[in-house]
């Protein structure tokens, strides 16, 4: 058989991800800060574009849940109520397969792709910060601090003082409360609480646990060793090294100019704030995406938050007017590009939040007796049960939920946090883990010095309740939400003065 060069036609078939579909996937993973941030940088970049201001009610940044007595309206009927200009859904499960699975298993497509090129959408998210990396957590003082408590003493009394010296500390490392108040509150000796505070100025970063910048000093100077009677007169009069007496500072301290010039060089050495190298201890106030209100009916009613997301317009009168002295082919076509841009990045924004609302209006749902009646009634619920209700792909489901947060009257949660593992119930229909939690802490609070519950025990309350959960399952949950053993709990509540 002969070797030699040849053409075949073959057909193929392939999903390609447009520019524009890549932009739309973007919007919908990003938050409503985010999209603020966009929708600033589009308005630059296409003159065609304007704020229209807040949307209109009736519109779709608003729906409506009728309350679960008679019959319940399908997600689908409730994202009739708003117009718009928003093309045909935005389909996104036949491109989403090969990225992830919604359920966290795979890696993450916006993470893969958030600086790719954005297309001709208007605006461009190649410079936007990692917002998930800002919002990763950190170790805090008090957090850094108490990691240390264990390892020093064995005494659970004072470990307990402690923990609540730490808890008074504030941002630069410094013990505000006096330790009168402190022994006050705890109801404990004063004695007990000057070795809890001794206890908390030995850990690192040292300096901690001060109140005041000379004490501060002092114990940085005991840790290097150098705390001798001419440092402790120095630190003693640091105000006299504020306003530059270096004579009489020499006087008091009994030293001539070179061993005075060593000790201001290692005073200098030494950190004032000792606690400012860690994460401050709260973050900044999330800005909710979806506000749920109860309405007079009974049911719900969901609107995007409209102070973080201005509407966007075609400004048509400026379009005529750029449109009348476009005399030349190429500002034809430049116009022609940029009010194609403009019109697509409306509808994208609009689908963008028919989609939010769609799946919000459904996790409202599924999740009504939470909102109703509090965390106990927090049902399981995964990304596909969602994703089979609206009908969407579980990854698009996982990029909407993602950085939304949802603003009730219960406070804002993540949209994320609806979505719960369970634990098998009598009633057949499975209890959430939070809910499990929430009924453990509730069982733990209500207990006495003289009547601590076991594990075990606790296990047999919550079979009697229904719940099938085994000791160790009881135990990792209690661990998880920050209680300790019967033995720790009991120290403690006779500590507190609990009867």
């Amino acid at each position: 058989m002969a070797l030699g060069p040849r053409l075949d036609l073959r057909q193929s078939q392939s999903l390609v991800m447009t520019p524009q579909l890549q932009q739309a996937i973007k919007l919908l993973a990003a938050s409503n800060l985010e999209i603020e941030t966009f929708i600033s940088e589009a308005l630059e970049a296409n003159p065609l574009l304007d704020t229209g201001g807040p949307a209109e009610p009736g519109e779709p940044e608003r729906i409506e849940i009728a309350a679960p007595a008679g019959e319940e309206a399908t997600a689908d009927q409730l994202m009739l109520a708003g117009g718009g200009e928003g093309d045909a859904p935005l389909d996104l499960a036949a491109v989403d397969r090969d990225f992830d699975t919604g359920d966290g298993a795979g890696p993450s497509m916006r993470d893969a792709e958030w600086g790719a090129a954005s297309g001709s959408g208007g605006g461009d998210f190649d410079e936007m910060p990692d917002w998930e990396q800002l919002r990763a957590a950190e170790v805090t003082l008090a957090e850094h601090l108490e990691g240390q408590i264990g390892a020093l003493t064995n005494d659970p009394r004072a470990a307990f003082i402690a923990r609540h010296i730490i808890g008074l500390l504030d941002e630069a490392g410094y013990l505000g409360a006096s330790l009168d108040e402190v022994a006050d509150d705890l109801g404990v000796e004063l004695y007990e609480a000057e070795g809890a505070l001794a206890l908390v100025q030995s850990l690192d970063p040292s300096g901690v646990g001060a109140r005041n910048l000379a004490e501060c000093i002092a114990i940085q100077a005991r840790e290097a060793d150098r705390y001798d009677p001419c440092m402790a007169a120095l630190i003693a009069n640091l105000d006299l090294v504020a306003r530059g007496e270096i004579e009489r500072l020499k006087r008091l301290c009994r030293v001539d100019d070179e061993d005075f010039a060593d000790m201001l060089r290692e005073l200098r050495g030494y950190n004032p704030r000792p606690g400012l190298a860690f994460a401050p201890a709260e973050t900044g106030t999330v800005v909710p995406d979806i506000l749920l209100t109860a309405n007079a009916a009974g049911g719900w009613d969901i609107a995007i938050n409209e102070e973080t997301l201005p509407k966007l317009i075609v400004n048509r009168g400026y379009y005529l007017e750029l449109n009348a002295g476009a005399t030349n082919r190429e500002s034809q076509s430049w116009l022609k590009e940029k009010l194609a841009d403009a019109h697509w990045l409306i509808r994208a924004l609009d689908q963008r939040q028919k989609t939010i609302l769609k799946t919000a209006a459904e996790i409202v749902k599924q999740q009504d007796g939470f909102f109703r009646r509090g965390v106990s009634e927090l049902r399981p619920l995964t990304l596909r049960e969602v994703a089979e209700q609206i009908g969407m792909h579980e990854s698009t489901v996982s990029r909407v939920t993602s950085n939304k947060y949802l603003a009730c009257a219960r406070g804002t949660f993540e949209l994320k946090y609806f979505f719960t593992s369970g634990v098998a119930s009598a009633d057949g229909e499975g209890a959430s883990s939070a809910a499990i939690k929430a009924r453990i802490k509730a069982l733990i609070d209500a207990e006495t010095a003289k009547n601590i519950l076991s594990d075990q025990q606790l296990a047999e309350m919550l079979q009697k309740e229904g719940f099938d959960l085994a000791r160790r399952t009881v135990a990792k949950y209690r661990e998880a939400i920050g209680l300790g053993s019967s033995a720790e709990r009991r120290r403690a509540k006779k500590l507190a003065g609990v009867a």
